[in-house]
């Protein structure tokens, strides 16, 4: 079978798998970014996931987060097994796959995440397979990608069809997190993104961070970034960090355990044009067809 026979294949059979429905809500794919290390990223997404989970919507988390995958330590979990070894065909998804609190899945992929972006259509192929063979519904899937402009960062922001960027208030944070929408937008295209500020002292703190980044998109990209919400600086964070848990569960009523479930509430709550095809057949075509081989 020919290149163009075998990625007509491929998308008829994701188009058939994965078109998840529940009721009128699709299956929504969130990339969540950054263009700096260190903003929190992976704290907030281990939070969304826990909060979403205690609204009785399902989560998943994928850790693509290739220099700094830890996602299991925040969370205090010791996975076996991660993608690479699906993807060798040693383990199914459904033996990856472990259980954090709340009910939340986790996909750990720190080990040969890099791969994913030098795929075969085969490997592609049996990703999909696998994934078609996990009974369990999501709601969510959230990515929690590495940070800067790297191909790997690069490869999960363009499949997904939503992207949040988190950003401090450090200037550098926003110089880098500017660096990120201009690469995604003028050399991929992607034109929607959501502004979540972290680690601010007040509301409206994040309202100037999100207003000196969108001044700057709009006047030199001509785009209009939106504003999620934010997390508030929290002392009980740190220690929740030692401790292996997640802050909304050790500390539900903490401030920014607040601030996450603000966010997770404006999640759920969107209309469903709001994100329209962000799914996980959206995600998986776009992983399938964008091929380098």
């Amino acid at each position: 079978m020919g290149v163009k026979g075998e990625s007509d294949m491929a998308t008829s059979l994701l188009r058939r798998k994965f078109a998840v429905q529940k009721g009128d809500e699709s299956v929504r794919v969130i990339a969540i970014t950054s263009g700096k290390g260190g903003v929190g990223k992976t704290n907030i997404t281990a939070n969304l996931a826990y909060i979403l989970s205690k609204m009785n919507k399902r989560a998943l988390i994928l850790d693509a987060d290739v220099g700094l995958a830890n996602i299991d330590v925040i969370l205090g979990l010791t996975p076996q097994y991660n993608l690479q070894h699906v993807l060798k065909g040693e383990k199914t998804i459904a033996e990856t796959i472990v259980r954090g609190p709340g009910g939340i899945k986790i996909l750990p992929a720190a080990s040969g995440i890099q791969e994913m972006t030098d795929l075969s259509r085969g490997q592609k192929l049996t990703l999909l397979e696998e994934l078609n063979s996990l009974n369990e519904d999501v709601d969510f899937m959230l990515i929690d990608t590495g940070a800067g402009i790297a191909a790997n960062v690069m490869y999960f922001n363009v499949a997904s069809k939503e992207i949040i960027v988190v950003v401090s208030s450090e200037p550098t944070s926003l110089t880098d997190a500017y660096a990120l929408i201009k690469v995604l937008y003028q050399r991929y295209a992607k034109k929607r993104f959501r502004l979540l500020v972290n680690m601010v002292r007040s509301p409206a703190e994040a309202k100037e961070v999100y207003a000196r980044l969108s001044h700057a998109t709009d006047h030199f990209l001509n785009l209009n970034i939106e504003y999620l919400g934010y997390i508030l600086h929290d002392d009980k964070l740190q220690d929740a960090v030692k401790k292996q848990k997640v802050l909304a569960e050790l500390y539900p009523s903490s401030v920014a355990s607040r601030c996450f479930a603000s966010v997770a509430e404006k999640l759920c709550t969107e209309k469903r044009e709001d994100y329209e095809d962000g799914s996980i057949r959206f995600f998986w075509e776009n992983i399938i067809n964008n091929d380098r081989g």
